[in-house]
């Protein structure tokens, strides 16, 4: 009997299956089913909703919403201005708000560009004009009375404006927008504060919400400041006479606690005065919101309030080089060295022997550290300088070469790209194999480095023209990375306008297809400027790529022109 019982249950499997289940649970399970297949319905729903969504976005920034167009420029182009001349002065600006810089500049001439007539008794007099950065087309251009003293551009909140640019000519000062040229306020101004730049930025000191300005003027024995409101022009308070002699230079220096200091580079050295004690003496409760710093306000004189910085009498030269926090570092150019000083606790970071500096240093990003490397123009006797790239964290020779001088040329200078080093540029002449101190020759050559290859740069000739005022920037943010050139006669103190002006722009990648590939120095040079860099003799693990003898073929030429035709295309 058991046997039979279990062949029966073998035989209908299903249905005994069937019959051990209870009948609430059939229930449960049919109530549960409805309930997936409410939510399975709920699921396309959703699925096709967010996908029409998508569509509409897609569709939205496709047709209907217009992509930006990028204005259309030029790679190369020049104006030139018959019967003018030029100052040394060159800003470039966002005039017509296009996203791309634009070139401002100061014309001599008795008609501008626009047939702009002279609005004085005084022909020739000055253009203050923008030529646009796509094309160099003048965009607009101001009339104003000779004779010319400075100009700065960039300067926050004049007339009230994003920036602008402030001119001092005759016994003016003129504040211009640089969208439109037209003049936003105009001020006496005395000779005596038409000798110096740069203005100084100040926080605001007469409340009404804008920064202001403020002016330095040098005398024989004594140094005069005065504060002006950036919005309207007016002189704040009355006038501050330091007890210095002569200053040579100054600089607005802004120490780690927001405290700022005005520093004056003198005859004996280099020396600080708070801009809190300046204001309190300019006028009266004005000093209210500015901060002290106490490490600073510690050095201070207790008479004069003067903080010694630095003294020596062959002191030549002080830059702010930039670093990360906010404030700058400063170096020190004197005979025989240069050194570095921490811009908040005034102590010596390091310190370099040197000859005779030539030329303002110049910072740029010779190493991957995003600390600015130091560029200088060495006197190394004979008619020759040596160019030197230092390191900023300590002072070490990254590299160097060695030019023939030629007079009437610009400062090195530095743009970075993306990949955060810098493509470097000087101008001289190298020196020839035969005859090495010659300086007859008056050729002038323009040299791109790249870091990436320490042992060769591109020579491009610079031509002869006589050059006022040169620049390489950034056009656009990023990318566009060009010279901007400016030629022709000097217009200060001249008559007469016999030569005309030359503006040029020319984008960087233009000159690298045409440039000559120049190695520098032999093996045992190469293996110096390893050795300086951090390497040692006779390794070759540390010494440059170029020590093997296969660098010097024409596949490496064309290396080298187009890696740095790749790091300017990504600027």
């Amino acid at each position: 009997m058991p046997e039979l019982t279990d062949n029966s249950a073998e035989a209908q499997p299903l249905k005994e299956e069937s019959n051990a289940i209870p009948p609430g649970k059939v229930e449960e399970e049919y109530q549960e089913g409805r309930r997936f297949a409410h939510l399975s319905r709920w699921r396309t729903a959703a699925f096709f909703l967010s996908l029409f969504l998508c569509l509409t976005v897609v569709f939205a920034f496709s047709f209907i919403i217009p992509c930006p167009v990028r204005p259309v420029y030029l790679r190369i182009w020049n104006q030139t201005y018959a019967d003018a001349a030029t100052y040394n002065f060159l800003a470039v600006e966002d005039a017509n708000k296009d996203k791309i810089l634009d070139v401002v500049f100061v014309l001599k001439a008795s008609v501008g560009s626009l047939n702009t007539s002279c609005t004085s008794e005084d022909s020739p007099c000055l253009f203050f004009s923008a030529a646009a950065g796509t094309n160099g087309q003048t965009l607009w251009e101001r009339a104003l009375t000779p004779e010319f003293h400075w100009a700065q551009c960039g300067l926050r909140g004049l007339g009230g404006m994003d920036t602008g640019c402030l001119i001092a000519h005759s016994q003016q000062l003129t504040a211009i927008d640089k969208h439109t040229g037209t003049i936003l306020w105009q001020q006496p101004h005395l000779p005596s504060f038409s000798s110096q730049l740069p203005v100084l930025m100040v926080p605001d000191l007469d409340g009404d919400g804008l920064g202001d300005l403020v002016l330095v003027g040098p005398g024989p024995t004594q140094t005069k400041l005065r504060i002006v409101s950036s919005k309207m022009g007016s002189l704040i308070g009355s006038d501050v006479v330091l007890d210095s002699t002569k200053t040579f230079k100054h600089l607005m220096h802004t120490t780690a606690s927001g405290s700022h200091y005005l520093l004056f580079q003198t005859g004996s050295g280099l020396y600080a005065q708070a801009l809190w004690k300046v204001a309190a003496q300019a006028r009266a409760g004005s000093e209210a919101g500015l901060k002290r710093d106490q490490v600073w306000e510690k050095k201070a004189n207790d008479t004069t309030g003067q903080v010694l910085l630095y003294s020596s009498e062959s002191l030549q030269q002080v830059v702010q080089i930039p670093k990360e926090s906010r404030s700058p570092n400063l170096l020190l150019v004197s005979a025989g060295s240069v050194e570095l000083v921490d811009g908040d606790r005034l102590q010596s970071l390091w310190r370099v022997n040197i000859s005779r500096v030539l030329s303002e240093p110049t910072t740029g990003y010779f190493n991957k550290d995003d600390v600015p490397d130091v560029v200088i123009e060495d006197d190394s006797d004979g008619g020759t300088k040596r160019v030197m790239i230092l390191d900023g964290n300590s002072g070490a020779l990254l590299w160097d070469m060695i030019l023939l001088i030629r007079p009437n040329t610009p400062v090195p200078t530095s743009i970075r790209t993306i990949h955060t080093i810098s493509v470097f540029v000087f101008w001289g002449e190298m020196p020839s194999q035969q005859n090495s101190s010659s300086t007859s020759r008056k050729d002038r050559f323009i040299y791109m480095l790249h870091p990436q290859q320490p042992c060769a740069v591109l020579e491009n000739s610079a031509g002869t023209e006589h050059i006022v005022s040169f620049r390489t920037t950034l056009l656009e943010r990023g990318r566009h990375a060009c010279f901007i050139t400016l030629m022709g006669s000097e217009g200060a103190g001249q008559d007469g306008l016999e030569n005309g002006v030359m503006l040029t722009k020319r984008k960087l990648k233009e000159d690298v297809p045409s440039s000559r590939v120049c190695w520098l120095g032999d093996a045992s040079g190469l293996e110096r400027r390893a050795v300086s860099s951090g390497g040692s003799p006779g390794s070759n693990s540390a010494a440059p790529p170029c020590l093997t003898s296969l660098l010097r073929s024409t596949s490496h030429s064309t290396k080298v022109s187009k890696r740095l035709g790749q790091a300017s295309s990504s600027l």
